[in-house]
């Protein structure tokens, strides 16, 4: 129910309280920063809590072994589930706290308060978003910075250049870095025009051929399987940041709708504890 708000306030012969408030809060800004930083800091150690608690009980559940564990299906949608459920609750956290500790406004229209507990809640959840992103961004640099060449090195595109050149070792003279370096380059290029170019699968056939002693078709044969191979595990690489992508967008903005209704929870609870305390005051004076 809406609450009619005073226009006047007076007490003895002092000056009208209300016309006071209301002087002082029309040069005042509508936004309660404290509050807002307060907020966005709780929803962001609250993020980063459950995000080490989601990858611990991830980790837990996850078998290097075959038949063991969680399937990685049931893994991802685990992941994805949890993912949404801690911006939720971060959310609503730093959303609560925004608008809880707010400053009280006592001269403006309901609706008005309720626009601004909502801009709260929302620059609560936007401030911890940027905090939150900083810091990952910060702590997989340094992972990454620190990472071992063999680690860094590590993944699909490294094993499928290992298939390329697999053979006698005894039979090629060129050094293996060179060679996959530039093999690498070539597949790259490959992938971003979306074909082999016969010539340059005509060269790595050359190459594949004097390392590991395969006679020139068979080499080339090579090559065109290990580059449909390349395509088929960058295509599983796209589809994978193309769901990653969606599952943040959705995980985000339910983010900011909690924040914002959050906001408007604690703002509207303040304000309750707030007015019965002048109440009970004001009645004693009288």
């Amino acid at each position: 129910m809406e609450r009619a708000m005073p226009s006047s306030l007076s007490v003895g012969n002092g000056p009208r309280t209300a016309d006071v408030v209301a002087r002082n809060e029309s040069s005042a800004s509508g936004v309660s920063w404290a509050a807002v930083i307060a907020g966005a800091l709780a929803a962001s150690a609250l993020s980063l809590v459950l995000l080490a608690l989601g990858a611990g009980l991830g980790l837990s559940a996850v078998s290097p072994w075959s038949n063991t564990g969680a399937s990685a299906s049931a893994v991802g949608i685990a992941a994805v589930v949890w993912l949404i459920l801690a911006q939720i609750l971060a959310s609503a956290m730093g959303g609560y706290l925004a608008g809880r500790l707010r400053t009280k406004w006592t001269t403006i229209h309901t609706d008005e308060v309720y626009f601004r507990d909502t801009a709260h809640g929302l620059l609560a959840w936007a401030t911890g978003l940027v905090v939150t992103a900083a810091l990952l961004t910060s702590a997989a640099t340094t992972m990454v910075g620190g990472a071992t060449p063999t680690t860094a090195s590590a993944g699909p595109t490294e094993y499928l250049l290992g298939l390329l050149f697999r053979g006698d070792r005894s039979v090629g003279s060129q050094d293996d870095a060179m060679s996959r370096g530039e093999a690498a380059t070539i597949l790259a290029n490959a992938l971003r025009h979306k074909a082999l170019p016969p010539a340059d699968q005509s060269y790595l056939g050359q190459m594949v051929a004097g390392k590991t002693g395969l006679n020139q078709a068979d080499a080339e044969k090579r090559v065109s399987q290990v580059f449909v191979q390349t395509q088929q595990a960058a295509d599983a690489a796209r589809r994978a940041a193309g769901d990653l992508s969606l599952c943040l967008f959705f995980a985000l903005l339910a983010g900011a709708f909690v924040a914002s209704y959050s906001a408007t929870i604690g703002g509207r609870q303040r304000d309750d504890v707030k007015e019965s305390g002048e109440t009970s005051v004001i009645n004693r004076g009288i």
